[in-house]
């Protein structure tokens, strides 16, 4: 179980590799944006689109990444006093209750308006922006899919920490 696990996180880690890189590219651009717009008075509405792209890509594929490393936002209400064992029980429910049941809830619901903008390839968000609105609503499902799958992989961890018994 251990091993499918670390196969799981392998698709978010390459994944988060890849992204953290849009979070330089956002600076970058953003600073050329300002540059040009308040220097030379020149404005592009693509390369404005472009930090919008960028950075709903590096929030929505990141997420995976972002569970993986144990970065994300925790309520630790219940979790800060609890052994590593009760820790493991909280975030299997988590897992369960939560966060994958959320996911195959959004994925439903919003793969009409994803398959709805490939057949018409949307266009662009105003006029003279990137022409690929369908690709920026693709990566509603790959972010379902990518924090699904790291779910899973910390779903079998906490099952493997539940039937070690360990009481630390």
């Amino acid at each position: 179980m251990e091993h499918l696990a670390e196969t799981l996180d392998r698709i978010n880690r390459g994944v988060g590799h890849v992204v953290r890189w849009l979070a330089l590219a956002m600076v970058l651009v953003q600073f050329g944006v300002v540059l040009l717009r308040y220097v030379y008075g020149i404005s592009f509405i693509a390369l404005n689109e472009s930090v919008l792209y960028m950075h709903a890509t590096l929030f929505m594929l990141g997420a995976g990444y972002t569970l993986l490393v144990d970065d994300h936002v925790r309520v630790d209400i219940f979790q800060a006093r609890a052994s590593r064992r009760g820790k493991a029980v909280i975030d299997l429910l988590g897992h369960v209750g939560l966060l994958i049941p959320s996911m195959l809830a959004l994925l439903y619901w919003s793969w009409p308006s994803v398959r709805n903008a490939w057949a018409i390839y949307e266009g662009a968000l105003s006029v003279g922006g990137i022409p690929a609105v369908f690709l920026l609503k693709s990566l509603i499902p790959a972010f379902c899919v990518l924090l699904i799958v790291q779910s899973l992989a910390c779903l079998m961890r906490n099952i493997l920490r539940l039937h070690q018994g360990s009481p630390t």
